[in-house]
């Protein structure tokens, strides 16, 4: 079954991949054998994690740059290919998420979710997406969210931002796919990280959450 996904001679691009999810996801395709290309704004940050998974065994690199900067991307893509080589795959795992009641949203932050969870995919997506047409191949993977299919109080922006980002998934399948690039999208459920932990710590949420079918929320770790 191992072989199935082999992903040797593969290599990733995952942004926000310094630490929750996008660093599990990318520990997962090393394991795979994909050489990974770790994303943060801070290239300290980039480093300690790519540096994680070297002392795993693994083929990783850190590299800097913020998704809902155009020129930043277009830059940092462009070096990507020139001095680590050709981008294979790529997660657009990089988001956040802010809470507030609807009627007191601050048009700041409303700002800032959509710039870093839709604008960010289509920044990098656009950039990858040219160099991978030119070899027509290519893989993209965009993270969803659960919330692109249903509300909760407080997060609309981010149920928003993800519901674009399913929309833009399935434009971007229609563009792409004449060049042999496949596109899809993940959407998760709750997971225990950095960014759900108030919610997680929420009472409220809690009894919630143990009503689905795992009752629980999902844990960063390999079963």
């Amino acid at each position: 079954m191992r072989n199935l996904f082999d992903l040797s001679g593969k290599r990733a691009l995952i942004t926000g991949s310094a630490q929750g999810i996008g660093h599990l996801l990318a520990g997962g395709l090393a394991e795979y054998g994909a050489e990974i290309i770790i994303n943060d704004r801070t290239q300290a940050r980039a480093d300690q994690a790519a540096q994680a998974l070297v002392a795993q065994g693994f083929h990783a690199v850190g590299v800097a740059f913020d998704v809902t900067r155009a020129a930043q991307v277009e830059q940092a893509i462009a070096r990507i290919e020139e001095e680590i080589g050709a981008i294979d795959i790529l997660i657009n795992n990089a988001g956040i998420q802010r809470r507030f009641p609807f009627t007191e949203f601050p048009e700041e932050e409303w700002d800032n979710v959509i710039e870093v969870n839709q604008k960010g995919v289509f920044l990098v997506s656009q950039q990858v997406a040219k160099y991978m047409m030119g070899r027509r191949a290519g893989k993209i993977i965009n993270i969803c969210s659960m919330q692109s299919e249903l509300g909760r109080k407080t997060i609309t922006p981010y149920a928003a931002s993800k519901g674009a980002v399913k929309m833009l998934t399935r434009g971007m399948c229609v563009e792409l796919a004449e060049y042999n690039i496949q596109v899809n999208g993940i959407a998760p459920g709750y997971f225990a990280t950095d960014m759900t932990a108030a919610l997680v710590n929420d009472e409220a949420f809690s009894a919630w959450l143990y009503q689905r079918t795992r009752r629980r929320a999902g844990e960063n770790r390999k079963n």
